[in-house]
This record gives structure tokens, sequence and C-alpha cells, in this order.
């Protein structure tokens, strides 16, 4: 099944990224990692709102109240948009400048997992960690592009990427102690198009995984088979989150990022925001420090 999205915000981000739906306010939160900018899509009015950041922006994971925490290249923030009050509380590799925060998620039990990659560089010098308020313990090494992070529905698996190899990664998740085992190959990209980029999961257990460089987001189901696919029309494909009534319409992000005047003119609604209703519901947004 191949399922077209439709753009439905011009948003011409440089490096869109990081979307999460916050079910309580019924938006859309989601970064421009080189803006930097954290913004907020309210799709029943059209109205995205934004806030600059002092540093690249990876990623966002909602809060108990109305904070979010940003993944900021040196460290996690808690960042209040009604006071616009940004905290930093947890530095993550903030003595290494060759590295920034990418792409994170929150699990069941509101831990966030975020990893770093080099700057203007992919040496595997890039780090995933398994976050709570007071610690950043480091889970997996020698990473390049730290992408894809996701978790089943029943918390139990846990998926992930480093991008350039164009595999997405299964690991056993002890839910208690946050321990990874029995890593395997979940699903392979050397045969589809593009790199394996940010990714979520539905209530049925598919994940649904963005593809740089390939202009589609793909559902795989729990057993690592392509079901169905929703084409993009913008060719850097990065993220994807389930919200809307429901959770029932999947928005997805996109880049414009080193594409040329010929890319662009195929493509101008690159860096926009799109969306689609792919015939399944996703879950609620897990919150930071939730347990």
């Amino acid at each position: 099944m191949v399922i077209d999205a439709e753009c439905v915000l011009e948003a011409a981000a440089t490096l869109g990224e990081g979307a999460a739906w916050c079910d309580r306010t019924q938006t859309l939160y989601w970064v421009d990692i080189q803006a930097p900018a954290l913004h907020r899509f309210d799709p029943s009015t059209g109205r995205d709102r934004s806030w600059l950041m002092p540093e690249p922006i990876g990623t966002v994971a909602l809060g108990r109240d109305s904070r979010v925490v940003v993944a900021l290249a040196s460290g996690l923030a808690w960042f209040d948009p009604d006071s616009e009050r940004l905290d930093r509380f947890l530095p993550i590799e903030a003595d290494q400048p060759a590295t920034r925060l990418n792409d994170g998620r929150c699990d069941h039990q509101g831990r966030l997992w975020v990893g770093s990659m080099g700057r203007g560089t992919q040496e595997p010098i890039g780090t995933l960690f398994r976050c709570t308020a007071e610690t950043a313990a480091p889970v997996l090494t020698g990473i390049k592009v730290p992408n894809c992070t996701a978790f089943s529905p029943d918390g139990r698996r846990m998926y992930f990427t480093d991008t350039p190899t164009r595999v997405v990664r299964a690991f056993d998740l002890d839910a208690d102690t946050g321990a990874l085992t029995n890593e395997r190959q979940f699903a392979d990209f050397s045969s589809l198009s593009g790199f394996p980029d940010g990714a979520t999961i539905d209530a049925e257990g598919g994940l649904w995984v963005a593809h740089w460089d390939g202009g589609q987001v793909s559902r795989f189901t729990p057993d690592g088979k392509l079901d169905r696919s929703i084409r993009v029309p913008a060719p850097r494909v990065t993220c994807s989150a389930f919200g809307g009534p429901g959770l029932g319409t999947l928005f997805i992000t996109t880049a414009r990022t080193g594409l040329s005047t010929e890319a662009l003119a195929q493509a101008p609604l690159s860096g926009g925001i799109f969306a689609a209703r792919p015939g399944v519901s996703g879950l609620p947004e897990p919150r930071f420090g939730t347990g």
C-alpha cells in the first residue's frame, strides 16, 4: 500500500527533525536543528510558533508539566513555552565541541534515549545515552549518526540505527534497568531508497521509518516486513509522529539542507511539515521523568 502525504506547513526548515505530539495541547513539537529553533505547530489553526535556541537542537521530549526537554548540542535543558525560560540541567559531552546531540525519544519509564554525533564529520565518535534527570549513562558507542530511536508498545523492544549502516537494529529492553540485550538486524535498507532516519511506533507495533534521500516513510511490521509506504514530495524525510484526533494522523518532518538549486526546484516544499492518514493509530508520546 502506498499513500501520498500532503504539506500542512510550508516551513522551509533547514533541517526539520524531532517530531513529538502533545496530547494535552493538541500540537506538534518539532525542531530545526540548524536554525537552531524549537517549533510548535497547531494543525487546527495552521499556526507555527518558534523559539530560537542558543545551540543546535537535536530533538524535543514532553515533560510532565507544560515544559519540554530540549536536547541541545551540549546537554539537556528544560524549556517553558509560556515563560520562554530555558534551564539547563544535564550536561552531555559538554566538554567535547566536536560532537552534538541528535535524535532521541523517551521510553515507557520516562527515560530519554538520545545519541550524539560528530559535527561536520561522520567519524564514529557518537554515543547513545540513557538519560534521567540526574544521569546520562552511555549505552552504545562508536556511532556515526544516531537515529530511529523507538520503543514497542509493550516497552520491551527498542529500535535504533546508525544511519550510514543502512540497517535498523532491534534490542530487547529490560524495563527496570534499561539494559539492552539480544541485538539483531530488524530492517535492511540496502535494497531500499535512501537511508533510515527518525522513527515512530504505531499501536499495532508497526515501526514507521523516515527515508533520508528516499522521499518516503515506510512501515515495518513487528517481524520486520515492509507492508506500506507514504510518499513525501521532499527527498530528505527525517522523522514522524502520530497526532491529531485519535492519533490517526502521521506528521512528517523534512529538510532542505544540502539540496542543490535544481533539487529544490523539483521539490520546493522541502523543509515543510507533511501529514497523511495511514489507517492505523499511534500511541501517546511518553513523558520525560514518568515512572
